[in-house]
C-alpha cells in the first residue's frame, strides 16, 4: 500500500466529507445562539478532523504523522459528542444524526488502521 498524495488517502476524503456535511446541517439551524455556540464548536470540531490528517500528512517523521492523526481521532470523537448532543437536543434530526454517527465510527475504524499503518511504515526504515 503507498499514499503518493493526500487524496489518495480515503480515510482523509471521507473525513473531508463529513466535515462538508456537518457546516450543512448547521448552517441550517434558525437560531443565531445555538450556531454561535454549539454549532461553531461542531463545525471547528469536524473540520479539525481533516486538517489534522493533511498536516500530519505533510510532516516529515512518522512520530509527527501520528501525532496529528491522534489529535484528529481526538476532534473526531469531539465531533461524535456534540453531535450526540445535537442529536439529544432535537438539533439534528434522529435519521440524519445516526448517519453521521455511523459515518464517524467508520472513520475512527480507517484512522485506527492508518495510524498503525503508520508506525509499521516506521519498522520498514
Amino acid at each position: 500500500m503507498s499514499f503518493n498524495n493526500l487524496d489518495d488517502l480515503e480515510v482523509y476524503k471521507r473525513a473531508f466529507a463529513l466535515s462538508d456535511l456537518v457546516r450543512s446541517e448547521v448552517s441550517n439551524w434558525k437560531d443565531f445562539f445555538l450556531k454561535d455556540t454549539l454549532g461553531k464548536q461542531l463545525v471547528r470540531a469536524a473540520d479539525s478532523i481533516d486538517a489534522n490528517i493533511a498536516e500530519g500528512y505533510g510532516r516529515f517523521h512518522y512520530k509527527e504523522n501520528k501525532n496529528f492523526c491522534y489529535y484528529s481521532r481526538g476532534s473526531l470523537l469531539e465531533t461524535k459528542g456534540f453531535i450526540n448532543k445535537c442529536k439529544n437536543r432535537g438539533l439534528i434530526e434522529t435519521d440524519k444524526a445516526d448517519l453521521i454517527l455511523n459515518e464517524i465510527d467508520q472513520i475512527h475504524k480507517m484512522l485506527n488502521a492508518y495510524i498503525t499503518y503508520i508506525g509499521k511504515k516506521k519498522q520498514e526504515i
